[in-house]
C-alpha cells in the first residue's frame, strides 16, 4: 500500500450548546478531517485537538505544519505505507501525538478497508454495542445543571460525568446526588484544574460515591497524584497524563491511579491505545474511552475501541446529537443507553457529502505523489 494523496479538511460545526471546562467553553467543532488516498482505496480520520492549544500543547494550524513537513513526508517514503509502520516511522519526531494520531488513523481506515476488515474486528472487539455515558460542562447554576442531567439520563444514558473547577466541585456534585440518588452512576472531571495541596478539599467529595475523579492535578505528575490518591477514598484516573503504554504501566505500578481513561488521539492513535488496553486490562484496572467532542469521524472508530474486553466502566462516547444537531457522517442515535459499534470495513463510517461541504472551511493538499 502506498499512499498517493494527503488532505486537509478544515471543517466547523456549530454545538447544540456551549461546552465549558475549567480550561474555557467551546461553541464551535474546529478542527480539520485528514483524507488519505493510497493504491488501495482511501482512509479518513479527525484531527481531535483545538484551535488554540489550551486543553494540549497541540493546537489545528500547528498540527497541520507537523503533518505537512515532518509526519507525511516520512510516511510517503516508506516501501510500503501500512499503518503498523506509521508509528515506527515517525518516532524521531519528539511528541505531537494528536497529529500522529490522525495520520495513523487515517491509513489505517484505507488499509482496513481494502481487507474488507471493520475496525473493531482489528482491535479485537468483543461486543457489538457499548454503554454510553455523557459529559456535563459547567453550567451558570446548579439548577441549569439539574436540568441537563435530568434530560440527559431521560434520553437513557447510563453514566453522567460532570466538569469541575474550584469553586464548581462539591455544591454541584451534592445538588446532583441528591437530585438523582446514589444508584446514578457519577464521575467528576477536573481537567487538571486542582494541585496536591487541595487534598483535603477533594476528599469532601469521598461522601459521594463516585466511580472516580479524573485528572484533579497537573498532566504528568504521577507523585503527586499517588499522594492524592493516599489522601483520598475516591478513584484517580488519569487522563492527560497517560500518554502510552509506558506511563500507563509506572502509573498503576505508582498507585498514581486506580481507573484509566484511554483518548486514542492523545496518545498517537489505536494501535497505541489497545496496548493502554492490554497493560490496565492484565494489572485489573478498569479502562473506559474519553471523548473530545468528536464528529462521525472520531466517534466511530473510538466505539470499536470501547468493544474491548477491557473497557468496563461507560465512556464518553455519546450520541451524536450530544454535540451537534447535525453530524458529518450518519448520526450515531443512543438505543437503550448503549450505541452501536461500527460492523462495516475501515472505521465503519464516511463523511456525508453535501453536509461535509457545508461545514468545510478549507480544502489543502499535504501530499501529492
Amino acid at each position: 500500500m502506498k499512499l498517493e494523496c494527503v488532505e486537509v479538511v478544515h471543517v466547523e460545526i456549530p454545538l447544540v450548546s456551549p461546552f465549558r471546562t475549567s480550561f474555557g467553553t467551546m461553541t464551535t467543532k474546529d478542527t480539520f478531517l485528514l483524507r488519505v488516498v493510497t493504491d488501495t482505496g482511501e482512509g479518513w480520520s479527525e484531527f481531535a485537538a483545538d484551535p488554540q492549544p489550551l486543553y494540549c500543547s497541540e493546537f489545528v494550524a500547528g498540527a497541520e505544519i507537523v503533518l505537512r513537513d515532518f509526519l507525511v513526508p516520512r510516511v510517503a517514503a516508506l516501501p510500503s505505507s501500512e499503518a503498523a509502520l506509521v508509528g515506527p516511522a515517525v518516532a524521531g519526531i519528539k511528541g505531537h501525538e494528536l497529529a500522529k494520531a490522525a495520520l495513523e488513523t487515517a491509513v489505517l481506515d484505507a488499509e482496513l478497508r481494502s481487507y474488507g476488515m471493520p475496525l473493531a474486528v482489528y482491535l479485537g472487539a468483543v461486543r457489538d454495542r457499548v454503554p454510553a455515558g455523557v459529559s456535563v460542562g459547567i453550567k451558570g447554576s446548579v439548577a441549569e445543571l439539574l436540568d441537563d442531567v435530568a434530560r440527559y439520563l431521560d434520553e437513557g444514558y447510563v453514566r453522567i460525568k460532570l466538569k469541575i473547577e474550584p469553586g464548581w466541585d462539591v455544591e454541584p456534585v451534592r445538588a446532583v446526588r441528591e437530585r438523582f440518588g446514589a444508584e446514578l452512576p457519577l464521575q467528576v472531571d477536573a481537567n487538571t484544574a486542582y494541585t496536591l495541596a487541595d487534598a483535603e478539599h477533594l476528599r469532601r467529595l469521598d461522601e459521594f460515591g463516585l466511580l472516580l475523579i479524573e485528572e484533579p492535578l497537573e498532566e504528568d505528575d504521577l507523585y503527586g497524584h499517588a499522594r492524592l490518591q493516599s489522601r483520598i477514598a475516591t478513584r484517580v484516573c488519569l487522563d492527560e497524563s497517560l500518554h502510552s503504554a509506558r506511563d500507563t504501566a509506572s502509573a498503576i505500578a505508582m498507585d498514581a491511579c486506580r481507573v484509566v481513561n484511554v483518548k486514542p488521539a492523545r496518545v498517537g492513535g489505536y494501535l497505541e491505545a489497545r496496548r493502554i488496553h492490554d497493560v490496565a486490562h492484565a494489572h485489573g484496572v478498569p479502562v473506559w474511552c474519553g471523548g473530545m467532542l468528536e464528529t462521525g469521524i472520531g466517534r466511530a472508530p473510538n466505539l470499536a475501541l470501547a468493544a474491548l474486553p477491557g473497557f468496563t466502566l461507560p465512556g464518553d462516547t455519546s450520541a451524536s446529537s450530544r454535540y451537534f444537531a447535525e453530524d458529518i457522517t450518519e448520526p450515531f442515535v443512543l438505543d437503550d443507553g448503549h450505541l452501536p459499534v461500527p460492523r462495516t470495513p475501515g472505521i465503519g463510517v464516511v463523511p456525508l457529502p453535501d453536509v461535509l461541504r457545508r461545514f468545510t472551511r478549507a480544502r489543502r493538499d499535504l501530499y501529492r505523489g
